[in-house]
């Protein structure tokens, strides 16, 4: 039987995934899905993944007046994150 999680325990739980150095998208999902669960924002940890496959953003980075546009080394998405 499964024990129910409070929403600190949760936010807990975020926290410490995200200090890991590495992860895996499977792992990101199952993050994302309790942060959704539970009504949490992720904040700066929305920065640290690929919206489009989950895995750990690293790859090309443009930098515009507005923007921070990261492309994914593994999908090839460009992912936009605003400066300001």
């Amino acid at each position: 039987m499964k024990t129910a999680l409070s929403k600190t325990q949760a936010r807990e739980k975020i926290d410490s995934f995200f200090k890991k150095e590495n992860f895996s998208q499977e792992e990101a999902k199952k993050i994302k899905r309790l942060a959704m669960k539970f009504n949490l924002k992720l904040g700066a940890y929305r920065k640290l993944f690929c919206k489009e496959c989950l895995s750990k953003l690293k790859g090309k980075i443009r930098v515009t007046k507005t923007h921070k546009i990261v492309e994914c080394a593994s999908c090839s998405y460009k992912n936009k994150i605003t400066l300001y």
